[in-house]
C-alpha cells in the first residue's frame, strides 16, 4: 500500500550527496580490476574531492604509482545506512566515478559521474551543484539524534503518528525515526509485509541543535493537539489483549 504524502522541503540531490559522504564511515572503491573497501579512511574537501589514505601496501596506491600520469580510474561507493535498526535500512547508495591523484600524502580522488540512488530511482548529480553543495547541517549528528530519539523517546515517536494520516498507518505493526536533516523528520512505517516512509516537515529549516530542538518541541506540540489515528487506536488496542 503507498502512502499518500507529498514530500516538500527536502535536500537537493547535491545536498544529499554531500551530506552521505559526511556522515559514510566506510567507502568501496573499485580500480584496476579490483575492490576494496576502506573503513574510517576518506575526508572531503571544500570543492567535493575525496581525500582517501590508505597503506602503501594496497591495490590502490599500486595502481596510483603504475598508472599513466599516475592518475587511475575508479568508482567510488558509498552507503546510506540508516542509523536505527529496521527492515531496508539502506537509504540510498551513492556512486562516484573520476580520477585519482597523490596528493600530500593521500589520493586526491576528482569525480566526472556522481549518481545518487535512494529507493526512488537513481538521479545523475551536476557536477557544479555537487561541487558548491555543503552537507546538510544535521548530517554528522544525526546517527545519535535518531538512536537517542528510538531508544530513549519510543513515546514521543508514538505521539508523532497522530502527524500521519491514518491510511498510511493501516497494518502498522512498528514505526521508527529512519531520518532527520534541517527540512524535516521521516518516519519508516512497519506493516506485516510491507513498508513505508512519511515525513514530517519543519515549519522552517533547523541549521543547528538548538534549532532543531525547537523544530521537534513543535511537532510535538502539534501531535499533541491533533487526534489519535482510528488505525493506531485499533492496533495498540489488539496488542493490548
Amino acid at each position: 500500500m503507498a502512502d499518500r504524502h507529498t514530500w516538500t522541503s527536502t535536500p537537493g540531490a547535491a545536498e544529499r550527496a554531500r551530506s552521505v559522504l559526511a556522515a559514510a564511515w566506510s567507502c568501496a572503491v573499485t580500480a584496476d580490476g579490483g575492490r576494496e573497501e576502506f573503513v574510517g579512511a576518506h575526508t572531503v574537501a571544500d570543492d567535493g574531492r575525496v581525500l582517501l589514505h590508505v597503506p602503501e601496501s594496497s591495490r590502490l596506491a599500486a595502481a596510483a604509482v603504475c598508472a599513466p600520469r599516475g592518475e587511475p580510474s575508479a568508482v567510488l561507493e558509498f552507503a546510506d545506512v540508516a542509523p536505527v535498526a529496521m527492515r531496508g535500512r539502506i537509504r540510498a547508495r551513492l556512486w562516484m566515478a573520476g580520477w585519482f591523484a597523490a596528493e600530500d600524502g593521500r589520493l586526491a580522488f576528482r569525480p566526472t559521474r556522481v549518481v545518487l540512488r535512494p529507493p526512488s530511482g537513481a538521479v545523475v548529480v551536476d557536477l557544479d551543484e555537487y561541487a558548491a553543495a555543503t552537507p546538510d547541517p544535521l548530517a554528522t549528528a544525526e546517527f545519535r539524534l535518531l538512536t537517542h530519539l528510538a531508544a530513549a523517546h519510543p513515546d514521543a515517536v508514538g505521539r508523532l503518528t497522530r502527524l500521519v494520516d491514518p491510511e498510511s498507518l493501516q497494518g502498522a505493526v512498528r514505526v521508527q525515526p529512519l531520518a532527520v536533516d534541517r527540512h524535516g523528520l521521516t518516519l519508516r512505517i512497519e506493516r506485516a509485509r510491507d513498508h513505508g516512509d512519511v515525513r514530517l516537515t519543519f515549519h522552517k529549516p533547523a541549521d543547528d541543535l538548538a534549532q532543531l530542538t525547537e523544530r521537534m518541541h513543535m511537532l510535538l506540540a502539534q501531535a499533541g493537539a491533533a487526534r489519535r489515528p482510528r488505525a493506531l487506536q485499533r492496533q495498540r488496542t489488539d496488542g493490548d489483549g
